[in-house]
């Protein structure tokens, strides 16, 4: 077969590649590409923009790239501080692995300042992909004082794209069929979010040349963390809590407390266990396995029985989460620490309220509005309020430098969420000694769930 002389072209289109001017089985056709008969030329996911690129430059074949459209940055960084080592040290990995790859650093470690610096590094346009609203403000304004420029943000009702841009997951997903040829660096916020099937899509989906990860956690309990190392890069660099704590981090304790249910609460705990166990043993169903918990929804809503042992099991596990003993142990902790700012952990918002009504402490939930949680965040951390009491939406990502004791009354068993809510509260400054709680009702299993999360080096 005869090699074409015609004009190799690149062109992106709803979030792929289009190779145009090599005929199919071309031996110059890059690897990753296949054949569009649809429309006669070769395509290839965005993300291979970069290789594809690379194939042609060593292969020496000439092209026209029609692809990329981002733009370089007219300025660098506006505001500058002296990075720390750590922070040197990553960009120079990140440097060094060609700009692709995760960095993980604890909360509090300054993961967002990494992420000036390697935009600053690049200067081609980027875009920051951060997974809650409340981030997405947080690095539009971060952004706004250090270029010194106008930012986009696409998500939360706002669609402005600018060679600095801030979105959120979702709205990343929907829109990089469009946008995804518009940015050469993108960073990913929180990065664990990123390999879940629709996600995972959406960086797939971006020419970007350049990547940043960053995450205190990368690890995720299905496994598929590893597909960071495709749509982001390898892990280049990595300091844990345990390595920073007391020079870069506060020096931290964990102390965790076991309380007693009362006579009644074992009753009701017990009857309730043992209508639920009942039912796995009947149906021999394990939850523990792949698959076993979803069996049991399955079955548990097919039959009076199984609504029973529904119930049974929603029963047992409220009595372990709100116990008598659970509440007198977080009065006793409120009264020992008079002058700290606490942090309140919660596995449900039910609970969070009932908190918040008897102690008459702000809540923070999902269902927040936005000028309220803004105001109760910078009353906190100004010390005008010594106290809040959440759920689960202020695990990550969210900036309380002034939290120094968190109680931790419940939770699920993930090793994220009991590392972010320590994270919470390490943030330094002078003087400072941060405590977690953990409170666990003994003889339940809560105390299974308990070891589960502290599956940690920064718990040993």
């Amino acid at each position: 077969m005869g090699i074409s002389h015609q004009v190799v072209r690149l062109a992106f289109s709803n979030g792929t590649i289009e190779v145009h001017g090599l005929p199919e089985g071309d031996p110059r056709v890059p690897a990753g590409c296949r054949w569009d008969a649809r429309s006669a030329c070769h395509r290839a996911a965005a993300q291979d923009y970069a290789d594809i690129v690379m194939s042609f430059v060593r292969g020496e074949v000439p092209y026209e790239d029609e692809a990329r459209d981002y733009p370089d940055l007219a300025e660098g960084l506006r505001v500058r501080r002296e990075p720390r080592p750590y922070q040197r040290d990553a960009i120079a990995a990140w440097r060094k692995a060609r700009g692709r790859g995760v960095v993980v650093l604890p909360t509090g470690a300054g993961k967002s300042y990494v992420a000036m610096m390697a935009i600053d590094d690049r200067r081609r346009s980027a875009l920051v992909v951060a997974p809650t609203l409340d981030l997405v403000r947080q690095w539009y304004d971060n952004l706004r004082t250090a270029f010194g420029q106008d930012v986009g943000i696409v998500g939360g009702g706002e669609h402005r794209v600018l060679p600095l841009t801030v979105t959120t997951y979702d709205s990343a997903y929907i829109h990089m069929p469009r946008f995804g040829a518009r940015f050469g660096l993108i960073v990913f916020d929180e990065c664990h979010h990123l390999p879940g099937p629709c996600y995972g899509q959406g960086a797939e989906m971006a020419i970007a040349p350049f990547r940043l990860g960053l995450t205190a956690t990368p690890e995720r309990s299905d496994g598929s963390h590893d597909r960071l190392d495709t749509l982001i890069g390898p892990q280049v660099f990595r300091r844990d809590i345990q390595e920073m704590a007391g020079e870069y981090l506060a020096g931290y304790e964990v102390v965790r407390l076991a309380v007693a249910l009362t006579p009644e609460e074992r009753a009701a705990y017990d009857a309730a266990r043992a209508t639920y166990r009942s039912f796995l043993a009947f149906h021999r169903l394990r939850v523990s396995e792949p698959g076993g918990w979803q069996r049991f929804i399955g079955l548990s809503s097919r039959s009076h029985h199984g609504r029973q042992a529904w119930a049974a099991w929603r029963e047992q596990k409220q009595i372990a989460l709100r116990s008598e003993g659970k509440l007198r142990v977080l009065w006793e902790i409120l009264k020992s620490h008079p002058t700290e700012q606490v942090i309140i952990f919660t596995a449900d918002n039910e609970t969070v309220y009932a908190l918040s009504r008897t102690h008459l402490i702000p809540a923070i939930t999902h269902q927040t509005k936005t000028p309220e949680r803004q105001w109760i965040l910078k009353a906190f951390n100004a010390g005008e309020l010594r106290a809040v009491v959440t759920s689960k939406v202020l695990n990550e990502g969210v900036d309380m430098p002034a939290a120094s004791v968190g109680i931790v009354l419940s939770g699920s068993s993930s090793v994220r969420e009991h590392v972010q809510r320590l994270g919470r509260i390490l943030r330094r400054q002078e003087g400072k000694e941060a405590t977690l709680y953990e409170v666990v009702t003994a003889g339940t299993g809560e105390e299974h769930m308990s070891e589960r999360r502290r599956e940690h080096d920064a718990y040993r």
